[in-house]
């Protein structure tokens, strides 16, 4: 019973934590743009909320006339006059009214410009970090704007942190990610670990499952770029003994997983580009440069089928050769298993200066 409680308590901090945000008693003043994603965009959208302004990055050659709302949140109780499908026209500022809870009207202008054709991910050489609210730091320059996440959102609640920043050098930072283990009571109910882990995306607290680490997880982050290489720096160290979520020890020792997808998001459906993809569970002291091909189009079989997309779908061959993506989703994990919980304590990850190749 006292464990029951105990998990209990742990569950209804973690959704408490997860209502917490702008926080006011009365009808709500806040009217922010909180996200927003159109169609085409190249990179994350740059919200100022001071200057009411949302600058999105545009792939050259776009036509700008009739882009559509692919994603929008607001503050708590807000509302707006344009929302997911809408039309924007950006080749001159567009403006979008948000109205918040106690009906304030509030302006904001959108503004487009144009991106690279060879981008690379921001904050990508992992040396700027920002403090959250629970005293831990996240890569990033802040929550609104980073590109980046980990799940220590999760896994705080247990007074772990599987991801840190590691100083290599004064100023210079690199990801850090281990594999923790959770304690007895958490081992009880099926989830004994916790893998370190940094991926592009956000950590959704609103959809926090202790049974289901990647629930709270939208991966990806948009991207519109055609690369043909990803470089990472790395080392790694499996840890002794490699378990299942039951506690049985597995044959195999564990192994670290670090991949990149291009992907084509429509609607609903996601459809895999270009893949680039590094598992391994050899010991490597010091940090290296792995340098990993995308292959453009379907994975035939000669590739493991852990590399493949979960729903079968891949662009059209002919569409592989030229279309742009619209996200870039990175992962990299202490534990390749450890979203199943399954992984060896004290296998530890240690990513730096993920850089794109353009030939």
């Amino acid at each position: 019973m006292k464990s029951t409680i105990y998990i209990s308590t742990l569950l209804f901090i973690a959704m408490l934590s997860a209502c917490v945000g702008e926080d006011f008693f009365g009808l709500s003043p806040y009217g922010n743009i909180k996200s927003i994603e159109v169609s085409n965009q190249a990179s994350q959208a740059v919200i100022n909320t001071d200057e009411r302004t949302v600058s999105i990055e545009m792939p050259p050659g776009v036509d700008l006339n009739e882009l559509s709302i692919q994603v929008i949140s607001l503050s708590s109780f807000a509302t707006s006059d344009k929302g997911i499908g809408d039309q924007l026209n950006l080749n001159s500022d567009e403006e979008i009214k948000v109205t918040a809870e106690n009906g304030q009207v509030i302006n904001w202008t959108i503004k487009a410009n144009i991106a690279s054709s060879t981008p690379q991910l921001k904050d990508a050489d992992f040396n700027t970090w920002y403090q959250t609210s629970g005293g831990y730091f996240e890569p990033g320059e802040n929550a609104e704007t980073t590109i980046w996440g980990t799940g220590n959102p999760g896994t705080q609640i247990l007074n772990l942190l599987a991801t840190t920043r590691l100083e290599l050098s004064d100023g210079n930072y690199a990801v850090k990610m281990e594999t923790l283990d959770n304690g007895p009571i958490a081992g009880a109910f099926g989830t004994p670990i916790s893998s370190g882990s940094v991926f592009a995306g956000k950590f959704d607290k609103d959809k926090i499952d202790p049974s289901n680490p990647e629930a709270a997880i939208d991966f990806g982050t948009p991207f519109a770029g055609r690369p043909n290489k990803m470089n990472v720096k790395y080392r790694y160290q499996p840890g002794e003994v490699n378990k299942d979520k039951d506690g049985n020890e597995l044959p195999d020792g564990d192994q670290c997983d670090i991949y990149a997808f291009l992907e084509v998001r429509l609607s609903d459906k996601i459809q895999r580009l270009a893949t680039a993809w590094f598992r391994s569970g050899d010991v490597q002291t010091e940090l290296k440069d792995l340098e990993l091909d995308f292959t453009y189009g379907a994975l035939d079989g000669s590739f493991p089928d852990y590399m493949k997309p979960e729903n079968g779908l891949y662009v059209s061959a002919d569409s592989a050769k030229f279309v742009l993506p619209t996200h870039l989703t990175f992962v990299a994990s202490s534990s390749f298993a450890g979203a199943q919980f399954a992984g060896a304590i004290g296998s530890e990850l240690v990513v730096d200066d993920v850089v794109l190749i353009y030939e």
